[in-house]
């Protein structure tokens, strides 16, 4: 039976209130300064000084803007950085807008072709009701890029530039998901009414060719075909004329997508190490690269990318970045907000705790480029963020280990560092994955701006 608060609890809590030593000191400070900063220690910015044993020069920062594509963004910096250093291209960007045009696009199908697979359930299912909260949205996951640029290709940033559309997202998004909805509730009509599957298909044709005017008119028609003209830092002069956006990726790119793969870290009771996971409903080109996870221990991601990093490349990876960071400082780590001390309580959960409860999941992607390594240990990770340049140390982010092992949940890795057992694991996971449901922690997307 629930029992309700009574005058006298209040009452014993005021008095336990008092006796805390520092009560008094506490509640002046919590309420003038707001409780983070009032619980802000500032050992913090010591023992994160921006000084790494092991370092990527990667450039210039950039900048996604008020959209949430932090995941393009960092995906895409991964491969700008071999290009910008082999064809001699200071802060050379590669479009997020050509990405991001083609995804809300294959985002819209994908939608489509979900609602017509469930449109026998109810409104109320609560996977029909996933589905119709959010038909599409800026964020994603690394596995979505690449199906994306194996279809696509990718363009210089100069061909295809940004818009005010891009760069704020929110009207956009907005639209393009009241169309979605409106047409899903007609095609799921359509289904029920006993139309043919030609007749569906036909209707969800034109429906698209509504989505590609919006996003045409708000973001620009992607090139087909386009002249790469730049000189280089040497101040020589290149032209590549009428190339297509997927022979840029081959010939300028070259990244090696298909073995570069998804790992993360969920050490939660129903996620086994070394198996392979996919997400249900988590995708976006019908018939492209499905999202795979392989589930491994927070030290064996580490040692993975410290490898990738000695090698010369700089890493892509997935974590809960509002959870104990300083956005202006640049700083993430656990020790930065001392709340348990602020209010005399005990705040701390395990990683498996936090996943499951709700209290902590993916929201950002960012690029791990470089690590600091002391008596063989890693103490500090050197982070390249796409905020622009205004925060942190010109848009680099420093993070303790701590905050790695606490918040980190993805990384991907260059398949050629997986030791033989975890590439066997990958391989025969990856065929017929652990089918995870559409809100697990591990669905969700990179989107935080």
């Amino acid at each position: 039976m629930a029992k309700e608060i009574s005058n006298d609890t209040i009452e014993k809590f005021k008095n336990d209130l008092t006796n805390h030593p520092a009560y008094k000191v506490a509640s002046r400070a919590a309420q003038e300064n707001g409780i983070f900063k009032a619980s802000q220690d500032l050992q913090t910015k010591i023992d994160l000084d921006p000084t790494f044993s092991i370092e990527i020069d990667t450039g210039k920062s950039a900048d996604q803007k008020q959209s949430g594509r932090c995941w393009m963004f960092s995906a895409l910096n991964t491969m700008r950085h071999p290009l910008q250093k082999k064809f001699k291209l200071k802060d050379f960007e590669l479009s997020q807008n050509y990405t991001n045009f083609w995804d809300k696009f294959e985002k819209s199908n994908w939608f489509f072709e979900n609602v017509i697979a469930t449109a026998d359930k109810s409104l109320g299912d609560r996977k029909v009701s996933f589905l119709f909260a959010t038909p599409q949205q800026d964020g994603g996951q690394w596995d979505m890029l690449c199906g994306i640029i194996e279809k696509y290709g990718i363009v210089p940033k100069s061909v295809y530039p940004e818009t005010a559309n891009s760069n704020n997202s929110s009207a956009l998004n907005d639209t393009l998901n009241t169309l979605l909805r409106k047409d899903g509730l007609e095609l799921r009509k359509l289904v029920n009414d006993g139309k043919s599957e030609d007749e569906v298909q036909a209707r969800k044709e034109e429906m698209l060719n509504d989505v590609f005017r919006v996003l045409s008119i708000s973001l620009g028609v992607p090139p087909t075909k386009f002249n790469f003209e730049y000189r280089d830092d040497d101040k020589n002069y290149h032209i590549d004329k009428d190339i297509t956006p997927k022979e840029f990726f081959d010939k300028y790119v070259g990244m090696d997508l298909e073995n570069h793969i998804s790992t993360i870290n969920a050490p939660t009771s129903d996620k086994p190490f070394h198996k392979v996971f996919s997400v249900e409903y988590l995708g976006n080109v019908e018939g492209g690269r499905q999202v795979r996870h392989l589930n491994l221990k927070v030290d064996e991601m580490k040692d993975l990318i410290i490898k990738q990093l000695k090698s010369g490349e700089v890493v892509w990876f997935g974590s809960n970045v509002v959870k104990d960071s300083e956005r202006r400082a640049g700083l993430l780590d656990t020790n930065l907000y001392r709340r348990d001390e602020l209010f005399d309580t005990d705040f701390s959960m395990t990683k498996a705790e936090k996943l499951d409860s709700g209290e902590s999941m993916m929201d950002h992607a960012m690029v791990i480029t470089g690590v600091d390594i002391v008596d063989g240990k890693p103490t500090k990770w050197k982070i390249e963020n796409s905020w622009g340049e205004k925060p942190g140390f010109k848009g680099y982010f420093v993070m303790s280990d701590k905050w790695f092992d606490s918040f980190v949940y993805q990384a991907v890795i260059n398949k050629k560092f997986l030791p033989d057992d975890l590439k066997k694991a990958y391989d025969e996971g990856k065929k017929n994955p652990i089918q995870l449901l559409p809100w697990d922690p591990m669905g969700a997307l990179a989107f935080e701006y």
